[in-house]
């Protein structure tokens, strides 16, 4: 045998299939056909039903010649359609467009174009914001617009006028179009697990959004590392509170299929409607952003259900929840596992992996802990925190700050048309992330902000972050966040703006400013303190994040805080 023999035995269909999540639903419905699949309202299907379904969908897609290179648009909250989607579509080669429903007409045009997505499905709750969308880019195109394939999806929760509307404008609604299709379609897994499976954008915060690209590969790869990283075993129930949407529901779509798991679609995310899922679905498992979990804390008590008949796991992902909500959620009986990652990385990629040594702290401590990024997923390769001048991993000290850069296998294909953009994210070989953290001993990584929300007031560095932890400790403040504010002394200042508790009386807010302001000269350097307070509802995105961009922007609208004149 020659020396490099070992080596160069060939890949043959027997030993090498594309890696994809698309088969975990083929062998769902062959082991548990019978089992409930998905329930919404008085909707419930099996794995079988939801196959033959995702099938069905597959073949009346390619029968209108949706197929590989295809994008299909979808604008819908958390129902079965949308959990459909994310296996039909790529079932027939296409590209699966979750769109954010949240977002205005003109963006969800720039969204179809930039796409060139052949079909639009759409709830019909959101019907006319995508009629309107579709008038954009037609007026945009003018004579060269082709309308793409409009599908409506009814939902028993909605007003039936708004499907009506949908069906006199042409929209072929979901179900009938399912009929065209074959439930015992022979769909074919793809040849090449580069092949990308879906397309999201970010948020355009601060410019035009841009589409990230999945592949197969590590759709596979994260579904599997959500079981690992959660511990979740063969019939889990999941609660959909975070939207499908968003980072393709973090790849758990495809996880649930892997575990033959059953999903409860919330079309509405309520503090009642979570705890009411807990107690009459058997609920196990839901993730949900930081401020879902206050919510919860602070729901009435009569929303609540007290003592939780099981134990609920839930996955948050990042900023830091407060301690305050962390040991909050600790004692309503919710098990909170820390994660963090970005659209670009598949959703979350790094958790906070619980130590059972941290179990005799106590909640404060504990707390304390849980509030880390943590270390990398099982399906990452590379995860470390640097210097961006050098790139050189920054000391593991708990104090020197660097930003997060990711590798492997779970980052995305790139930017979709915006070369500029992937130059500038790969390089140096990782992915720039633009968080900044730092690296404690034990090798944890703790997220301090975004590069772009440092406060630098007189030339120091403050992390918005950890004002916003000592604000959420405060009894009357219910959410908080903190941006930078125009200071003709210091150049920049934390604004802080607050929403306060239920129940808290409001009447003079100059006193519960001032009362506020003396707290946090109480609990933290005096630089770091607010000098305005403005108290009002946090704008958010659809996954519940603060919209930092807009209360930057009221910030800068407020004037600069003027310098004290003796």
């Amino acid at each position: 045998m020659g020396e490099r023999d070992i080596d160069d035995l060939p890949k043959n269909n027997a030993n090498y299939t594309a890696l994809t999540p698309l088969g975990f639903l083929e062998r769902a419905a062959l082991v548990h056909p019978n089992r409930t699949s998905i329930v919404h309202g008085s909707l419930s299907y099996t794995w079988l039903q939801t196959y033959q379904r995702c099938r069905r969908l597959a073949s009346a897609l390619a029968k209108r010649s949706i197929s590989s290179g295809s994008t299909v648009a979808i604008i819908a909250p958390n129902t079965p359609a949308l959990y459909e989607a994310h296996f039909g579509i790529p079932m027939a080669g296409a590209v699966v467009n979750t769109v954010n429903v949240r977002l205005n007409a003109g963006t969800i045009s720039f969204l179809l174009e930039h796409s060139r997505s052949a079909v639009v499905m759409v709830d019909q709750e959101f019907f006319k914001l995508a009629e309107e969308a579709l008038k954009l880019l037609a007026d945009k195109a003018k004579s060269n617009f082709k309308p793409p394939i409009l599908i409506v999806i009814a939902d028993e929760d909605c007003d039936q006028k708004s499907l009506q509307y949908a069906l006199d404008r042409g929209a072929v609604e979901y179900e009938k179009f399912l009929e065209t299709g074959d439930p015992e379609f022979s769909w074919k897994p793809p040849q090449d697990e580069w092949k990308t499976i879906a397309l999201g954008y970010t948020s355009g915060t601060t410019a035009s959004p841009k589409g990230v690209v999945l592949h197969h590969r590590g759709a596979y790869l994260m579904a599997l590392s959500n079981v690992v990283i959660w511990k979740m075993t063969e019939g889990v129930v999941y609660l959909w509170t975070l939207p499908m949407f968003h980072c393709n529901g973090w790849c758990f779509p495809w996880t649930l299929a892997a575990l033959c798991g059953t999903s409860i679609c919330l079309r509405q995310v309520t503090a009642k409607g979570v705890y009411s899922a807990i107690a009459n679905n058997g609920v196990t498992h839901f993730c949900a952003a930081p401020v879902v979990l206050n919510t919860l804390v602070n729901a009435p008590q009569n929303e609540k259900v007290v003592p939780l008949p099981r134990v609920v796991h839930v996955m948050t992902a990042g900023a830091a929840p407060p301690t305050s909500v962390l040991q909050g959620m600790a004692q309503h009986g919710f098990r909170v596992t820390h994660t963090y990652g970005l659209s670009e990385t598949y959703g979350p990629s790094t958790v906070n992996a619980w130590k059972p040594e941290w179990d005799k702290l106590s909640l404060e401590e504990q707390a304390k802990r849980n509030s880390r990024q943590g270390v990398r997923y099982v399906g990452l390769e590379g995860l470390d925190v640097v210097n961006t001048k050098d790139m050189k991993p920054v000391p593991a000290d708990g104090t020197t700050v660097g930003e997060i850069v990711f590798r492997g296998n779970v980052v995305m294909k790139g930017y979709l048309k915006n070369p500029k953009a992937n130059a500038e994210a790969f390089a140096n070989g990782w992915y720039h992330s633009g968080d900044l953290a730092v690296k404690h001993p034990d090798g944890y990584i703790e997220i301090k902000d975004r590069s772009k929300d440092i406060i630098i007031s007189g030339g120091e560095n403050i992390s918005s972050v950890e004002v916003e932890n000592v604000l959420y400790k405060h009894p009357a403040v219910m959410e908080a966040s903190v941006v930078a504010r125009p200071d003709e002394q210091w150049g920049e200042s934390p604004c802080a703006f607050i929403t306060l508790k239920p129940g808290v009386n409001q009447s003079d807010e100059h006193k519960i400013s001032e009362d506020v302001m003396k707290f946090c000269r109480s609990n933290m350097p005096a630089y770091w303190v607010p000098k305005s307070v403005v108290f009002g509802p946090l704008p958010k995105t659809a996954t519940g994040k603060v919209q930092k961009h807009v209360l930057r922007a009221k910030a800068k609208e407020m004037g600069p805080v003027r310098k004290s004149r003796l």
